[in-house]
């Protein structure tokens, strides 16, 4: 699986994601990121991480996963793309995971963390990311990626599989200080933004 399964995944999500097409659109006073110098801390939500794998490829942007072995195959993906595995979980070894990402921030990277994950509930910010926040003294980021059309899987997270050339609206708030309500909030306005807009270009 191992030797299979990486490869396959990296060749499926390259052939949707040069067929999908992205738009940014922001809160007022805020730009798309894209090329702020690091380091940075985001924040999204888990049923995006289709839509992100493909907009935030070759970023060598540094992302929270588990040393299970599903956690395995994720990487082994997820590197392909130009992505760095950080090791560690927000369940099991915590701390571990807390320690890794506090050293790729020191080391002037780019972090991102799936507020929510990896077992929900969904879209419910959990301590881990304004925990790193608050050992580093800096900002949250908030985005959501909302496929116009996708498969929404029966899955705790309603796991959004954008459809072939669907276009994907990005969104990006403000960046909300080291506080798990303030990031709750930054994320919900990143998500109504994307849903609206989505809504208003049909």
């Amino acid at each position: 699986m191992l030797a299979i399964v990486p490869p396959l995944a990296y060749m499926i999500i390259c052939l949707l994601g040069v067929t999908l097409r992205y738009e940014d659109i922001c809160e007022p006073g805020m730009t798309p990121q894209y090329h702020t110098p690091p380091p940075l801390i985001y924040a999204i939500w888990h049923r995006c991480l289709l839509a992100c794998a493909w907009r935030f490829r070759n970023g060598n942007l540094h992302i929270l996963i588990s040393r299970s072995f599903d956690g395995e195959l994720i990487a082994r993906t997820v590197e392909r793309l130009g992505f760095v595995a950080v090791r560690g979980s927000s369940s099991r070894d915590g701390a571990v995971g807390l320690r890794n990402l506090q050293r790729a921030y020191y080391e002037n990277n780019y972090i991102a963390i799936t507020a929510d994950g990896p077992r929900g509930p969904a879209q419910k910010a959990k301590p881990g990311v304004t925990q790193l926040a608050a050992l580093v003294d800096a900002p949250v980021g908030a985005v959501y990626l909302h496929p116009h059309r996708a498969w929404t899987l029966r899955s705790w997270d309603g796991f959004m599989i954008p459809k072939p050339f669907s276009k994907v609206t990005v969104a990006w708030t403000v960046p909300a200080p080291a506080e798990q309500q303030a990031v709750q909030s930054a994320l919900d306005r990143a998500t109504a933004l994307a849903e609206s807009y989505t809504l208003e270009s049909k």
